[in-house]
């Protein structure tokens, strides 16, 4: 197997917009090695199967979509409050549709892990830990709320992303309104 990191990433971020572009369908080794600009047959030297191009790819993408360790020590220096988990949120929406891409390939991936239980096993523990560790840092930083919140914000999140970066109900609503609402709605009923 190939050891080069730095042509990994290079592979896995190129599937990554293959897999946005042309969904699951779209993704093959040759369709990656074209996007990535490498010679035909790279990426199957990197991961040699269709499994191990999507959890590649599923690896990739959190490492992608991982927040600004600034942006949240400067949140976290504020006061635990309904208005802090807002800006946590919005921050989370702001990093997710800044890439549509990214987010988009995150969705496909979650389509095709339904189909595919190799891949159903490794993503599922990738989100389910992120899951978990969203509730240890809610919790850790005093934020309102606790684990149950913490999935309804999971929820509304992905659905309003969903609409935000798909086809949408395009209800007209501005996302910042909607994103505070989501808190004091989700969050906000349940400490007052």
């Amino acid at each position: 197997m190939a050891r080069n990191p730095e042509r990994r990433t290079l592979l896995a971020d190129a599937g990554l917009r293959v897999l946005a572009a042309g969904g699951a369908r779209g993704l093959t080794h040759r369709a990656v090695d074209a996007e990535a600009g490498v010679p035909t047959g790279t990426a199957s030297n990197y991961f040699p199967s269709r499994a191990a191009l999507l959890a590649g790819l599923a690896e990739r993408i959190f490492d992608r979509m991982a927040p600004d360790p600034a942006v949240v020590a400067d949140l976290g220096r504020r006061e635990p409050s309904l208005a802090l988990v807002t800006d946590y949120l919005r921050y989370i929406v702001e990093r997710t549709t800044r890439e549509p891409d990214l987010t988009r390939a995150l969705f496909e991936l979650r389509l095709e892990a339904s189909r595919r239980p190799e891949l159903r096993q490794a993503l599922g523990a990738v989100l389910r830990k992120g899951y978990a560790d969203d509730v240890a840092f809610h919790v850790a930083a005093g934020l309102p709320g606790g684990a149950f919140e913490v999935a309804l914000l999971h929820y509304a999140v992905d659905g309003l992303l969903l609409d935000l970066l798909t086809t949408s109900v395009d209800a007209g609503f501005d996302v910042d309104q909607v994103v505070s609402a989501l808190v004091s709605r989700l969050v906000g009923a349940t400490t007052g």
